[in-house]
Formats: structure tokens, sequence, C-alpha cells
């Protein structure tokens, strides 16, 4: 029986890899003392939480006779993939440039265009792949991941080739070659794109190579989430109100935790921790284990696309923080589909 690598306990073993960077970065660079034991033990606490859901959702729930959606047609996929790739094409052309290569333009690079290019994309991409999967969609894909890391944010990279290596994993379509040759493509664009966006940088003098300059953003950010703990629970909600509204979560994070305008990463643990505590930490980790665990209950068809989407940006989060109201409606869309199924 093939081992499911791409479970969502594959979340946890991605937060104590993300730990363990972290702490190593914070031995290294530029920082004063290592990761606290309260960061660390209050990291382990929301795996244990995250483990619960999911297994309460594997032991305790029964899901049978899964049904694939039929109204969603190649044509109407492609089509929707294209029309993406088309409108962040021309978001960079009204941005006037590249902003991979320019840091006052990525400043302004995530448009309204491209807050519904992205998310369009990823759900064509991965539906199609999972439903009319063909070999000559591998080069949608890779285009994809160009155009949009031309963004100049690598978790945009990540976002498409992570979520459409593990489309293709749950359709078998990945020998070990392969596989191994894309995971060096996810690596090698991530480093990549991370790597020149920070090194346009104005009045930037960083001496990281790029391996060197993933430790450091992880040890950077589990930082943050260190500032963030004795505020636990001050803001009230006022960040959760700015996902869902115009304001900007991260800028705000910044300001409040190191009183400068800043766009801050701060952990999939910090947004909540600083709006609710320890017990908002709780419902959040148990909510995404229980979630995560019922649609990849659900993964047959376009359940597929839809748990390696939301998986792949999960994951993404360990890093950057829940604060993304595109991905939230990513959440929707897996609601709506486990919905669905429990109607049928």
């Amino acid at each position: 029986m093939k081992r499911d690598f791409f479970n969502p306990l594959i979340v946890v073993v991605a937060i104590l890899a993300f730990l363990a960077m972290g702490y190593i970065g914070s031995f290294n660079y530029r920082f004063e003392d290592p990761l606290s034991t309260g960061v660390i033990l209050t990291v382990i606490f929301s795996c244990i939480i995250f483990t619960a859901g999911v297994l309460a959702v594997k032991y305790k729930v029964n899901i049978e006779n899964v049904k694939d959606i039929s109204f969603l047609s190649e044509r109407l996929l492609l089509g929707l993939a294209i029309l993406a790739l088309i409108l962040q094409t021309i978001n960079m052309i009204l941005l006037g440039g590249i902003p991979l290569f320019d840091s006052v333009l990525k400043s302004n690079a995530t448009t309204n265009i491209w807050r519904v290019a992205y998310p369009l994309f990823l759900i064509a991409l991965n539906l199609l792949l999972a439903k009319y999967y063909n070999r000559k969609y591998l080069i949608v894909i890779l285009l994809g991941a160009l155009i949009f890391g031309l963004n100049g944010y690598r978790t945009s990279v990540l976002g498409i080739l992570g979520s459409s290596f593990i489309t293709l994993y749950y359709l078998d379509k990945i020998s070990r070659k392969a596989g191994i040759i894309f995971i060096a493509i996810i690596a090698v664009g991530i480093m990549g794109v991370g790597y020149i966006a920070s090194q346009s940088i104005a009045n930037q003098t960083w001496t990281l190579n790029p391996l060197e300059l993933i430790f450091y953003r992880a040890a950077f950010t589990l930082e943050v989430f260190e500032k963030i703990m004795p505020l636990a629970g001050t803001t009230n909600g006022k960040i959760l109100s700015m996902i869902f509204s115009s304001g900007s979560p991260r800028t705000f994070i910044g300001q409040y935790v190191l009183h400068y305008d800043v766009c801050l990463t701060s952990t999939l643990f910090g947004p909540v921790y600083l709006d609710f505590g320890l017990i908002g930490l709780t419902i959040q980790m148990l909510f995404m284990g229980v979630f995560l665990g019922l649609i990849h209950k659900l993964k047959k068809g376009i359940g597929i696309g839809i748990y390696s989407i939301i998986l792949t940006h999960t994951i993404i989060w360990i890093e950057t923080g829940p604060t993304d109201i595109m991905i939230w409606f990513l959440y929707l869309i897996g609601l709506i589909y486990i919905i669905i199924q429990r109607l049928k």
C-alpha cells in the first residue's frame, strides 16, 4: 500500500522543521539570544492540538461514497487558468516593471488584480490536473510559477509548485525520478525568488547566501512570535477584523509589536495569539486539524485539488501567518465542498 506522505500530519512535520531551522538560525544570524523555552513549548503545544483534531476525524468520522463534481469542464478550467496568467501579466504591465527586481514595485505588487489572479490560477490549475490530467498541463504549472514568481514573492512559487506536486502525487503521476526533479525545482524556485527579492531591497547590506537566508527568515519570524507572546490577547480581535476588511494585518503587527512601519510575518501562531491568547490559538489549531482531516477524507476527483491547495497554503502559513483573505477564501471553498458531499 502506498504511503500517504501528504496526510494532514505533514503540517506537524513542517512546523517542527521550521522550529528547528529557526532555533539554529537564532544562534547564527544577528540575534542576541536563542529562541525562548516559551516559544518552543507553545509551538509543540500547537502541534499536539492540531494532531488531536486530525486524529479525531480519522478515527471518529466515517465518510463513505465520496462523489466527484462533474459540472466543471476541461475547457472551462483551462480557460480560467489562462485568464489568471493574463491578469497577472496585466498587473505587472500596470506596475511598470518586474517586482522581483525592484523592491518599490514589489511593495505595491499585491494589487486587487493579483488577489484575483493568484487564487483563480491555483484553483483552476489544481482542479484541471485532478480531473483532466494531461502531461501537456505541466507546462501550465511551470508557466504559472514563472509569471507569478516575477511578482517577487516566493510563497506564490511554493503555492503553485507545492500544490500541483501534491495533486500529481495523489494521482500517481509522480515517479521517484520525477519527484526528485520536481522537489529540486521547488527548492531552487523558492530560494531563488527569495534571494533575488532580498537583494533588490534598497540599501540592503546582507551577506547571507540563499540557504542561510532561509534559516535567518525562520529565526526572525519566530523571534517576532516571541515578542508577541507577552502581548497575548491585547488586540482583542483587531487583526481578525482587518483580515476581512481593507486593513493590512501584517503592517499592523509590525507597528504594534516592533513599533515601526514594516510588514511582518509572525508565524501560524502569532496573529491569533496576539488577538485572543492561548485559548484562541488552541481553537485555531484544533479547527485546522479537523478541517484538513475532513478534506483529506474527501480527496476524490476535484477534492484532490482542493485538499492540495489548502494543505500547501496551511504549510506556507507556518511562516507567513493566516492573515490572507484570499487564502481563507480557499478554506471557504473547502467548506462548500464538504457541505456538498454531506448533502449528496
